[in-house]
């Protein structure tokens, strides 16, 4: 009898996890109160995507910058759409990098030659994609590394949780933004920070 009991309270319990966390509103969390001076992330460079050539920080420097951990197989991959409208609305003022990733459910298998074709075929994706990187543990990209780091962003400790984890950098690469896989990238809590 007692192990019926705490087998039904663990499942109770279990569901009531999911059941919270899936009910639970969207993170974002933004900070605005940073330094104007430049941000070392900006002397980070990474391969572009099925490329030998490199796609450098700086080079954006005096835009806005939100980099994006991205899969093609993931029930979020359907935000490319809104990522390409949010890069094309406000393409005077932002970029948009996506950094595919295949550390949440395998949702990133491809080769970079299909990963390309998947993103120009299905979605006519024009902002920037990088090689396929680590954005958690041990072999972490060195800025996800810089953007999870509270010593190294000055700002918090974040952890990548999914696919389409987005990153705000203000137009001196200070992190000013983090946003959830579940917050759309045309969401009021991004478009703001770009008027």
């Amino acid at each position: 009898m007692k192990i019926i009991l705490i087998t039904a309270l663990t499942l109770i319990g279990v569901f009531g996890i999911w059941k919270l966390l899936l009910a639970s509103k969207p993170v974002a969390a933004i900070n605005l109160a940073i330094s104007s001076s430049d941000s070392p992330i900006l002397e980070q460079c990474i391969t572009k995507l099925n490329s030998k050539d490199k796609l450098c920080l700086k080079d954006f420097k005096g835009k806005k910058i939100l980099l994006v951990n991205v899969a093609s197989e993931c029930g979020f991959t359907k935000q490319y759409s809104d990522l390409e409208k949010l890069y094309t609305t406000y393409n005077d003022k932002l970029v948009i990098i996506g950094f595919p990733c295949n550390q949440f459910g395998g949702q990133e298998p491809g080769s970079e030659v299909e990963i390309e074709k998947f993103c120009s075929s299905k979605f006519a994706v024009t902002f920037p994609l990088t090689t396929k990187i680590d954005v958690k543990g041990n072999h972490q990209h060195p800025i996800f590394k810089w953007l999870t780091s509270k010593t190294m962003n000055g700002v918090d400790n974040y952890k990548v949780s999914w696919n389409f984890n987005k990153f705000m950098l203000d137009e001196n690469g200070q992190l000013i933004g983090y946003f959830s896989s579940r917050i759309n990238p045309m969401d009021s809590e991004i478009t703001n920070l770009l008027k």
